[in-house]
C-alpha cells in the first residue's frame, strides 16, 4: 500500500557499501524501517542519504507491505528543516541521545498521532531556543505520558519516589529510589512546560545524575530497553 506520511528519523545504518537501513516514527503507522538501496552511490537519486539525520522531520511517499519486514521509500523531502539542530554541537549530541532513547523505548507499528505531534513540536522547539541544558531531562519526563508510566504524583509531598513504583513514598524499600536534591529536582520538572525548563539552575553533577535516574525508570518499565550508548557522549559534551 503507498502512503504519504510525516515522518521522524530516528537512526539511519549502513548496509553493505551502497545502502542504508533507516528507522523512523511515521504519523501514518508508527515504527517503520526501510531499506534504501544504492542511496549512499547514487548521484542521480531522488533520495539522498543526508535527508536521513537523526530526528529530521520528513515527508515521505512509501509503500507499507505491513508485514514485518523492511519497507520501501519512493519519495522523501524535508518537512520542517532545522537551524541548528545538527550544527550545534550540544544540541548535536542531545539529538543522538534522545534519537537513540526514542528507537529503544517505541516498538508499535500503529499510528500514534498524539506523540507524533509531541515529537515534532518538542524537536521544533529545541532548535529554536538557546537555553536547552535540561531540555532533555523534561522531554524523556514528558515522553513517558505517552508511553503509560508518567509518574504518579498523587503524593509528591512525600519524601521517595519510587523508580519501580512509579509513585512517591515515605517508606524506602530496596527498589531504586530518588531521595534528597535528585529527588527535589525531579518534583520541579513534573507539570512543567518547556518554556519554563531554563529556570531550574542545576550544576552538571545534579543533571547528570537526574538523567541517569531516569535512563533507570525508562530501563525499569520497558521491556527489553537497552540503554544508548550515546549518553556517555552526551555527558561528555555538557561536562
Amino acid at each position: 500500500m503507498q502512503v504519504t506520511t510525516k515522518a521522524i528519523v530516528l537512526s539511519s545504518l549502513k548496509y553493505g557499501d551502497t545502502s542504508l537501513i533507516v528507522k523512523a516514527y511515521t504519523a501514518s503507522d508508527g515504527i517503520k524501517s526501510y531499506l534504501l538501496k544504492g542511496v549512499l552511490s547514487s548521484k542521480k537519486g531522488k533520495l539522498k542519504a543526508a535527508l536521513f539525520q537523526p530526528l529530521t522531520q520528513l515527508e515521505l511517499v512509501a509503500t507499507h507491505r505491513n508485514k514485518g519486514s523492511l519497507e520501501r521509500i519512493r519519495e522523501a523531502k524535508i518537512h520542517r528543516p532545522y537551524l541548528s539542530l545538527h550544527t550545534d554541537i550540544t544540541k548535536n549530541a542531545m539529538t543522538l541521545f534522545l534519537a537513540e532513547m526514542l528507537g529503544n523505548s517505541i516498538h508499535e507499528e500503529e499510528s500514534n498521532l498524539g506523540l507524533f505531534h509531541f515529537l515534532e513540536a518538542a524537536f521544533q522547539w529545541m532548535d529554536t531556543k538557546e537555553e536547552i541544558a535540561n531540555f532533555h531531562i523534561f522531554f524523556l519526563l514528558e515522553l513517558t505520558k505517552y508511553l503509560g508510566f508518567y509518574p504518579d504524583t498523587e503524593g509528591a509531598a512525600l519524601s521517595c519516589f519510587d523508580l519501580l513504583e512509579g509513585e512517591f513514598t515515605d517508606t524506602p524499600s530496596l527498589n531504586p529510589m530518588l531521595l534528597g536534591d535528585n529527588l527535589a529536582y525531579f518534583k520541579t520538572f513534573l507539570g512543567m512546560h518547556f518554556d519554563s525548563i531554563h529556570t531550574v539552575k542545576m550544576n552538571k553533577t545534579h543533571r547528570q545524575e537526574l538523567l541517569k535516574s531516569l535512563v533507570l525508570y525508562f530501563e525499569l518499565h520497558l521491556q527489553g530497553f537497552r540503554k544508548p550508548k550515546s549518553l556517555s557522549i552526551l555527558n561528555e559534551v555538557f561536562s
